[in-house]
């Protein structure tokens, strides 16, 4: 099973390949809903069901080739399983392959961007989320998934932009006051229904750019179906208008989509996901993908 059913051997193989799907099955630290662990194999089943060609962008980017990776099983706990994770990113961006991952909980995304952070020394990363993240620690441990983005921007000092953000604890908020720390916050409420403050999120970001998609970011009426849904999200054209404008003045070197959970015999959702990563492959790589000249390409 490959991400987009692709049946051509010489797209679909790690050799051919461009990109590289990596889904993470991986829920040890999550506080609320379950599912997560299930979420990558499910977005990676429903998105054989996707059309390949993009009628926005004019373009076919799985002709640059995917491949999917043998699934990360998860380790006894989670400093096991983040140093493990850290180690087989390292290996594979060594491939010079650009890594697309599918989690799996928002915790596994830490030794991802760390990894990223070491091959791109200048890198940012752009969290669509509706939780900041930022908590030292959650439930006893600093790799939870409520402190992924405090390992980003307080521990590897990642200059960050968080958009979608309409739920944070009091100890994440006063951690804001810290005039120091990289990151920049576009609150839900701020943005929802607009797209006039997109530039000035994309002006916040340096010219290599991580993106960290949580699914919750999204509004729950389009994605119920994850760990710690929040009433009030991003709509999916915002959304795609977002990280359209991102591509087209940055570089998106990495990337991953995270906590969806899957839920039996419910497809929409793990669909919805895996549209977007296939929507997020065509910005990062309209220049490079094949174009089938039916129409002008973007807008």
């Amino acid at each position: 099973m490959n991400f987009g059913g692709i049946d051509d051997e010489a797209l679909s193989s790690f050799e051919g390949a461009s990109v590289l799907v990596w889904p993470i099955s991986y829920e040890g630290t999550v506080s609320y809903g379950t599912g997560t662990g299930e979420g990558a194999m499910a977005i990676i089943d429903a998105s054989r069901n996707m059309e390949l060609y993009d009628d926005e962008t004019d373009s076919e980017p799985y002709k640059l080739g995917i491949h999917t990776l043998q699934a990360f099983e998860p380790l006894p706990t989670p400093e096991s399983m983040m140093a493990a994770l850290y180690d087989e990113t390292k290996r594979l961006l060594d491939s010079d392959k650009f890594i697309c991952m599918i989690g799996g909980e928002h915790s596994v995304s830490g030794p991802v961007i760390r990894a990223h952070k070491e091959r791109f020394p200048q890198l940012s990363v752009l969290q669509i989320d509706a939780h900041a993240d930022l908590r030292d620690e959650y439930d006893g441990t600093k790799h939870s998934h409520a402190s992924i983005m405090a390992r980003v921007v307080k521990d590897l000092r990642i200059p960050s932009v968080q958009v979608g953000i309409r739920s944070i604890s009091a100890d994440e908020a006063r951690s804001l006051r810290d005039d120091d720390l990289p990151t920049k916050i576009f609150w839900a409420r701020d943005v929802v229904g607009r797209t006039d403050w997109i530039d000035n999120a994309v002006d916040s970001l340096t010219d290599e750019v991580y993106l960290t998609i949580d699914i919750d970011g999204l509004d729950p009426s389009l994605v119920p179906t994850t760990g710690t849904p929040e009433p009030g999200g991003l709509g999916w054209y915002e959304t795609l208008e977002m990280i359209r404008r991102v591509a087209e003045r940055k570089r998106i070197v990495g990337m991953d989509l995270v906590e969806y959970s899957y839920v039996e015999q419910y497809d929409s959702p793990a669909f919805l996901c895996a549209k977007l990563i296939y929507k997020s492959l065509c910005y990062a790589f309209l220049d490079r993908s094949p174009k089938l000249g039916l129409q002008s390409s973007g807008h």
